[in-house]
Parts: C-alpha cells; sequence; structure tokens
C-alpha cells in the first residue's frame, strides 16, 4: 500500500488506517466479536494498513486490550496511535486534562496496548478545567521521557465549543495555536467524508500548511456512504447513530443521491469497485498529507477499504463528486 507520513517527524503509515472503535465501542454491541475483529485487525496489517487508532475510552478500555493481543506478536508492524483526555462515567462523558491524569492514563494504555512505546497520543478533549498548554505540556514529557514518538489533537465535534456564527473548526484552530507553541503537532484528527466536507475550509489547510498529518475520521459517514445500509432499518440502542440527526428515516432516504453518486463513479472503475471504496478515494485525494481512518471490525471490511488506497479518480470523477448535492440533516 500507498505509504504517507505524519507531521515533520515523517512517521510513515498506509494510505489507509484502521479505525478500531467499532470493534468495542459506540455501534451495535450484540454485533461485536472479540475473535473476528483479532481477526481484522492481522488482515489490516497483512494489507499494509498500518495505523491502528483506538483510544482509552473505547469500551472503555476493552479497546486496547483486544489491539494489545495483535501487538504483542506484530507491535513492529504497525503504528499505535490512542487517545486521552475523556473518562467514561455511567451514561456519562467527562474531560479529564490535569497532568497527573494524563501521565497515568498513558501508562495504563501502555500495559494494556502491550507495548514500551505509543507511536502517536492524541488528545481527545481538552478539559474546560485545565489550561490546554498544561495538558499538552504532560503529553510533551511523555515523548521526552520515550513513552510517546509524537502528538496529535482531535478536533471538537459538530456539536462541541461551536459560538454562534462561526465555522466549525474555529475552536480547533485556537486550540492548535495555543499548543504549537509548548510542542509541535504532528497529527490532527477530525470528521472528513464526502458528505461532512467541512474540514477543507480552514483545518487541512492548515495541517496542510505546516507540514502536520491529517487523520480523516468517518471518512465512509458512519456507514452511510458504504450503501450498505437501508432507510428505516433502525438502529440498536447503543448504537450512536440511533441518535444521529442524519440517520432517521427520513433523512437517509433523502441523502440516498449522494451514495447514487459513488456508485455512478465506481462503476467506471470496474464491476469490483464499490461506492466505499470510491469515498474514501476521495478523501485521499485531498492532500498528500491525508491519512484515511475507516472503521472496521470484520475482515471483509478491511480489506475493501484498503483497495481503496489502489483508486485514482480521474478530473471527471472529483467534478461528479463535487456537484453532489449537500448532505441533509445536522447537528445544528
Amino acid at each position: 500500500m500507498e505509504r504517507r507520513t505524519i507531521g515533520a517527524g515523517a512517521l510513515a503509515v498506509g494510505a489507509v488506517g484502521l479505525g478500531c472503535m467499532p470493534m468495542s465501542w459506540a455501534y451495535s454491541g450484540s454485533r461485536q466479536r472479540g475473535d473476528e475483529s483479532v481477526r481484522a485487525v492481522h488482515r489490516a496489517l497483512d494489507l499494509g494498513m498500518t495505523l491502528l487508532d483506538t483510544a482509552d475510552m473505547y469500551g472503555p478500555f476493552t479497546n486496547e486490550l483486544l489491539l494489545g493481543r495483535v501487538l504483542r506478536q506484530r507491535r513492529a508492524e504497525a503504528f499505535v496511535s490512542t487517545k486521552v483526555g475523556l473518562l467514561v462515567g455511567d451514561q456519562h462523558i467527562v474531560a479529564n486534562g490535569r497532568p497527573g491524569y494524563v501521565r497515568r492514563a498513558c501508562d495504563a494504555s501502555l500495559r494494556r496496548l502491550q507495548t514500551d512505546v505509543i507511536d502517536l497520543y492524541q488528545l481527545h478533549r481538552a478539559d474546560p478545567e485545565v489550561p490546554v498548554e498544561e495538558t499538552w505540556g504532560a503529553m510533551a514529557e511523555l515523548v521526552r521521557v520515550g513513552k510517546v514518538r509524537a502528538l496529535g489533537l482531535c478536533a471538537l465535534g459538530a456539536r462541541g465549543g461551536r459560538r454562534s456564527g462561526a465555522r466549525l473548526h474555529d475552536a480547533t484552530l485556537r486550540q492548535l495555536q495555543r499548543v504549537q507553541q509548548v510542542f509541535p503537532v504532528s497529527a490532527v484528527q477530525a470528521e472528513l467524508s464526502v458528505w461532512s466536507p467541512e474540514a477543507l475550509e480552514s483545518l487541512l489547510p492548515w495541517c496542510e500548511a505546516r507540514g502536520v498529518g491529517f487523520l480523516a475520521a468517518m471518512p465512509l459517514g458512519n456507514g452511510f456512504l458504504t450503501g450498505t445500509l437501508t432507510p428505516g432499518e433502525g438502529f440498536e440502542p447503543d448504537d450512536v447513530r440511533a441518535r444521529h440527526p442524519r440517520f432517521t428515516a427520513e433523512m437517509m432516504a433523502a441523502n440516498q443521491p449522494i451514495v447514487a453518486g459513488l456508485r455512478r463513479v465506481a462503476r467506471r472503475h470496474g464491476d469490483e469497485v464499490t461506492a466505499a471504496q470510491v469515498a474514501l478515494a476521495w478523501v485521499l485525494s485531498r492532500g498528500r498529507h491525508v491519512v484515511s481512518v475507516p472503521g472496521a471490525k470484520q475482515c471483509r471490511w478491511a480489506t475493501e477499504n484498503a483497495g481503496a488506497a489502489a483508486i485514482r479518480l480521474t478530473t471527471a470523477d472529483l467534478a461528479e463528486l463535487a456537484s453532489l448535492p449537500a448532505a441533509q440533516g445536522s447537528w445544528d
């Protein structure tokens, strides 16, 4: 697989990574199978999907434990990315950016992942009670002592930190400007897909101008852009899509033209090419500093996602995708 670099340290990873969250968190708990997910991670590494993206809150903790089962055998082949800063309680999630907590959380993640170093340690969310510079300084100290190789920041979501009239990523850009004064940012992770292109406006250019890697989260639109979801089919109560405004039956039906456009482009590239692969290829076409991180918990989906790295969209393809209608349904 094509390799891309993250940050000034030129950390090389496969152009398509593996988002591990669905294996243990946020999606249809009844469909999560540990052994099947372990096989998917092995398959991803076989295909050159070296970036494995997780977080201590996924599970919580169980996702890192699952990855540890693979890493104890294949650590040298993997680029390990995990996150810190969020605590999961009973029906709620809170931020914790206290330096002492960050140090303890890193040690705990290292134990669960069965490794002595984390390649990319990302701040999941800043703690509103702690200056972000203090949190980032504690993370930088982990780099200096050799427990972490590089630092990354996760962008605030569509519902977080947004001021009236502000662009989606203005709050994240302010955080980035602050932490850059403390220690270099190697990567930013944010949602980017055909139906959520907002990062193209300011966040992606910010990263490109500074040699910062961009990890494209949810590049398949939480599964919608695969074309495998049926409007009105519903989701299990623990599935985040059960509360997502774009996943009501009405909005899923209204957004079908986006999937139809992806399928039209896919057909031009061969009978075996899928809408999901075109969606991922579109993300990869946004810049050489972009790494797509689709979530998957089965070998077949990991295999399909990896195939997207070989697809080269034409000027006509990109023009057609650019002309697709904007997604309907919004957090706002």
